[in-house]
């Protein structure tokens, strides 16, 4: 960058909201000089500084793709619109915290797809990063564009922007996917070919191999490789020596507030469950855990380098780690001395225990997070969360008892077959949670109840149980939530709602196919982006780009699909079968219940794959 941009990238951040979203040099940043790297690499996040500094995601593959001896890895975040105005009127390129460099002086750019509507940004940020916003307009001498993570389970509706996706787990499919790019080009291969070798790693896959076809109706016909050498079926790529694989023994701490401003540990990947809803416990199977005494070192090691105050102990479902208890005391005995905290995301209440809580609150008492789901037990059942109401009234007594006075509660509205019954259960049940409160004496109890329900809406998602199912229309959505609003009428109980067009749009690209990337693009060249932020978010826009797209919203958010339909996502192979996923959709049509996979195989298709499932 010239010296003229720099003064003004200087000037500009005088003038904006948050300027320590774009000045980098936080503690812990350590990156190989530009000169020194054969390579460079530029990991994105399409959202601002405060949400991908808090993705560990992040932390893990920035680290790792730096201690590769060719690489250097720089980060770049979703410019917030008075920065991103000030790029454009100066015509500055978005560039790296670290070196300041334009995202299209970099030779290979990553994204990770967390969330559907932050797709406009993508697309925003390779056009301020003066990179062809579409992967056929980029010529041989353009950065290589590729994704991962969860989104990337169904990459059809940005097959026109990328270049290729990573499917599964990134530790080691990125050193090959990267010693790969590495050897093509000292071989100096065209970007074809290189392409073709990309797509033979397990994992990859390259959408330029491939073009669908569709049905009158719109429905896809056929998904058919344009060249033999490409692989009829992406299988995910799946880390089987969690317990061993990389992990930063470090992180960046940021000058300014992040959403998840702590040291993250995660204790497990993977969930046993089966809730039929959640996409993340069926695409990251089976359960892997990380060591205690590994946890432990982890835990040490980031204290000391961050000299942060509070760690949280990630995973799906963190109470199924097999040695909680006992790590939770072991990590208290080790840091309560230093004021540092230990905390658990949204637990399960069927094994949260006193004694946990007990241990938790030894240094701060955070408020008790459950996610419920559903308000009665048919429906629970539906979804097999396996949660009872005399499990949720336990452990929130038992968390009223050791001095807890804030619990929240997340549910959702839209599941399959819900009623009315199912919406006032949720009334019902925080009205008992209320009462679980005051049936602690009054000198044991904390002052100041709070009890927050929130409701999301249901999102059908690839690759569960209810991928074939229907969202319900946004005017039933928002009927029901007035008649919640009704039910949680109560003191103490306060009521959160998610925006029911958001989910609704996010729902038809969840599910959408290659064309959905048409209105993407139009949508972001109407004016959308930071979709995810309510003052941003252009409903009408949206709307009116599948309009001129000639695709009808109601076919991909509120149309029952068949099972002999052919799913966009189809070619992936994600471990578990559509088989399998078809006989869960009709045991929650008749309230039937699976087992935890550590009960007995439920016979999910990660048989397939040797050394990998141990239930």
């Amino acid at each position: 960058m010239d010296p003229a941009q720099e003064r003004a990238i200087e000037k500009l951040l005088e003038k904006v909201e948050k300027p320590a979203r774009y000045t980098g040099g936080e503690m812990n940043t350590q990156v190989r000089p530009w000169n020194e790297a054969e390579m460079h690499f530029a990991f994105c996040f399409a959202d601002t500084y405060e949400i991908g500094m808090s993705y560990l995601g992040m932390k893990i593959l920035v680290s790792l793709i730096n201690s590769l001896p060719y690489m250097s890895c720089e980060r770049v975040f979703m410019p917030w619109v008075d920065f991103r105005a000030g790029l454009k009127e100066k015509q500055i390129p978005l560039f790296s915290l670290e070196s300041r460099k334009g995202l299209n002086e970099f030779d290979v750019i990553g994204f990770s797809l967390q969330y559907e509507m932050s797709y406009t940004n993508i697309l925003d940020m390779l056009d301020l990063g003066h990179v062809p916003v579409r992967a056929a307009d980029r010529g041989e001498n353009d950065p290589l564009v590729f994704a991962g993570g969860p989104c990337a389970c169904n990459p059809e509706p940005l097959a026109a922007f990328f270049d290729a996706f990573q499917i599964g787990d990134g530790e080691e499919m990125m050193v090959e996917f990267l010693d790969t790019l590495h050897a093509c080009r000292k071989e100096g291969l065209s970007r074809s070919e290189t392409l073709m070798r990309l797509a033979q790693i397990e994992g990859v896959y390259v959408p330029r191999f491939y073009e669908p076809s569709y049905h009158a109706d719109g429905t896809l016909s056929a998904f058919t490789r344009t060249d033999e050498r490409a692989p009829e079926t992406v299988r995910r790529r799946i880390l089987k020596d969690f317990s061993n694989a990389f992990y930063p023994d470090t992180f960046p701490v940021p000058y300014t507030d992040i959403v998840f401003d702590r040291i993250v540990l995660e204790i497990m990947r993977g969930c046993t469950r089966g809730c039929r809803f959640c996409q993340a416990g069926m695409i990251y199977r089976p359960v892997r855990e990380r060591s205690m005494d590994r946890i432990i070192e982890l835990a040490e090691k980031l204290e000391a380098a961050t000299g942060y105050e509070e760690m949280s102990l990630s995973s799906l479902s963190s109470g199924d780690y097999s040695c909680l208890k006992e790590l939770i005391v072991a990590l208290m005995d080790r840091f309560q001395e230093k004021r540092v905290s230990v905390s658990l995301p949204s637990m399960r209440v069927d094994n949260l225990v006193k004694q946990s809580l007990e241990e938790l609150s030894r240094v701060h008492k955070s408020g008790l997070t459950v996610a419920v789901e559903a308000g009665t037990q048919r429906l629970r059942d539906v979804i097999n969360k396996g949660v009872t109401e005399e499990d949720v009234l336990r452990s929130v007594t038992d968390a009223f008892d050791s001095g807890y006075s804030t619990v929240k509660l997340y549910f959702m509205t839209g599941l399959p077959t819900e009623t009315d019954e199912d919406l006032r259960g949720i009334g019902d049940l925080a009205r008992k949670v209320v009462s679980a409160y005051y049936s602690i004496p009054k000198e044991r109890r904390a002052k100041g109840l709070r009890v927050t329900c929130s409701a999301s809406v249901f999102v059908p998602k690839p690759f569960t149980p209810f991928q074939w199912a229907a969202q319900d229309s946004i005017g039933t959505v928002m009927e029901k939530q007035s008649h919640l609003r009704d039910y949680l009428k109560m003191k103490g109980v306060t009521f959160n709602w998610h925006d029911p067009s958001l989910s609704f749009l996010e729902a038809c690209i969840s599910r959408g196919d290659r064309r959905v990337g048409e209105v993407i693009y139009t949508a972001w060249r109407d004016g959308c982006i930071l979709d995810g932020w309510s003052e941003h978010f252009k409903y009408d826009v949206w709307l009116k780009a599948f309009e001129k797209c000639g695709l009808d919203t109601a076919f991909y958010a509120n149309r029952e699909r068949p099972y002999d339909e052919l799913l966009p996502w189809a070619f992936i192979d994600m471990g578990v079968t559509q088989r399998y996923l078809q006989l869960e959709n009709e045991r929650a049509k008749k309230a039937q219940t699976t087992k935890d996979c550590r009960k007995g195989c439920n016979g999910c298709g990660l048989q397939r794959y040797e050394g990998l499932c141990n239930v």
